[in-house]
């Protein structure tokens, strides 16, 4: 069979799930997961750093923020980067930078330099974060797309657990500035994508790279087979084509806004910006308030993490329902549901010693949170032809890093006036209007091709 006459994705989508498919995605997962955990740490190091440099809660908010804005520069820069010079570089350079600015922030002797190196590790988790995200969905083939990118995202609950228990252990022991050091230590987990993560085929053929496309579809079939055990596979069946696009730096950010896809922008810039303005507004003070409460360092440590362990079934969960019920019911039904367990957790008595309700609508919070996580990881890059995918979803994160950015912030602002319901009432409402968004404005994007989503829809 003469394969060079089928397009990268006829000859992707009809490759069965392998071995071979399980380790790309173990592989970009990890990175994923490392990075969370250095975005998580700050949840349960932000208590310690307040006390150490006598910071006001403002202050406190103002540094928990630094990272999103650099997040915000990152996944905006990245995606054009990407639909412009390739997925695999930007994700590698995405890990050396996270890398090194993690050491630095080991070397912070005063809050001003630590706000300046959280902001550089920001830029670099911004720019991993979408990039991971288009080049799962541009290896996978539909049918098992949904459920491999929401289990990766699975991995930035993993990420913050792993954070927890870190910090639980080492906190006390060696302080938060070598809890820094350690976490830059994966940084040499680039190798394994450099060597075996190839670059994406669907990108190379739309830049106009036809034998390089070529060439890593070769690799990657073989791969296929011999994980397989078979000499032969399945034949490729058309799919609609999408016309090369080598385009400039900024033809891509032209796109995302043409007739064909500003809905869905400003549908899914709107949904992040919302979820994760009270994602973070929340999360990111969730220790330092149960110290604030009266709760010990190790004690508000250990609470926190238990309370993110119902992230696990949560995305486990969405992963399976996305495929069962898709991505627009799954969306909103974790929305609305982090929604009200967030406005039940901010009422309850918990800091009059009412642990187990803390720790019961805690987890159901985690459980919908972490699931809506995985779907939007799941959605953003299903509404994006592949010359403007990396792009599409990084100024969607960028858009939500701006909502983390003032999340923390409005939190450091707002507690001392309303107290904690006032806080989680603001976060369950910002849920609540990312829910109603995706239930009016959203499309389903369950099992078909990334080509075919490209084609003109009509939104009922």
């Amino acid at each position: 069979m003469e394969t060079r006459s089928f397009s990268a994705a006829e000859r992707l989508e009809r490759l069965p799930i392998s071995g071979y498919h399980r380790i790309i995605f173990i592989i970009i997962a990890l990175a994923f997961f490392f990075d969370s955990m250095d975005l998580a740490m700050m949840t349960f190091l932000l208590g310690s750093i307040k006390t150490e440099f006598g910071l006001s809660t403002a202050q406190a908010g103002l540094l928990a923020s630094s990272s999103f804005f650099g997040m915000v520069l990152g996944a905006s820069l990245s995606g054009m980067l990407a639909d412009r010079f390739g997925r695999k570089p930007v994700f590698q350079w995405s890990i050396v930078l996270w890398g090194i600015a993690s050491y630095l922030c080991s070397t912070a002797q005063n809050v001003e330099t630590l706000t300046l190196f959280r902001v550089l590790l920001g830029i670099g988790m911004g720019m991993e974060f979408p990039i991971a995200q288009s080049m799962l969905s541009e290896l996978i083939p539909a049918k098992r797309r949904g459920r491999y990118i929401a289990l990766m995202d699975g991995f930035w609950p993993l990420g913050f657990v792993a954070a927890g228990v870190l910090s639980y252990f080492l906190l006390p022991v060696i302080g938060w500035r070598d809890i820094f050091l350690v976490l830059a230590v994966p940084a040499v987990f680039v190798l394994a994508i450099r060597f075996f993560i190839p670059e994406s085929p669907r990108w190379l053929e739309q830049a106009g790279h036809h034998d390089a496309a070529d060439k890593v579809l070769l690799g990657i079939e073989d791969r296929v087979r011999a994980s397989l055990g078979r000499a032969d596979l399945p034949e490729p069946i058309r799919l609609p084509r999408m016309a090369s696009q080598p385009g400039t730096f900024f033809s891509a950010l032209g796109e995302i806004w043409s007739p064909q896809y500003r809905q869905r922008t400003m549908m899914i810039w709107s949904v992040w910006f919302f979820a994760l303005l009270g994602f973070y507004g929340l999360t990111s003070w969730l220790s330092a308030l149960l110290q604030q409460s009266g709760f010990a360092v190790t004690q508000s440590v250990y609470y926190t993490v238990l309370i993110s362990l119902g992230g696990i079934p949560g995305f486990l969960m969405a992963a399976w329902l996305v495929e069962r019920w898709g991505r627009k019911p799954v969306c909103v039904v974790t929305l609305l549901g982090g929604g009200v367990m967030a406005f039940l957790y901010g009422q309850s008595a918990v800091f009059g010693g009412n642990v187990s309700l803390l720790i019961t609508s805690g987890l159901l919070m985690q459980f919908f949170l972490f699931g809506m996580w995985a779907v939007l990881y799941t959605y953003t890059p299903e509404l994006y032809p592949t010359s403007a995918r990396a792009t599409g979803s990084g100024f969607a994160s960028a858009i939500g890093r701006v909502g983390s950015l003032l999340g923390p912030l409005v939190t450091g602002l707002v507690f001392p006036m309303t107290g904690q319901g006032g806080v989680f009432a603001l976060g369950a409402m910002c849920f609540a209007i990312a829910a109603g968004v995706v239930w009016m404005f959203g499309m389903e994007t369950r099992g078909k091709t990334l080509e075919e989503l490209s084609e003109p829809v009509i939104i009922n």
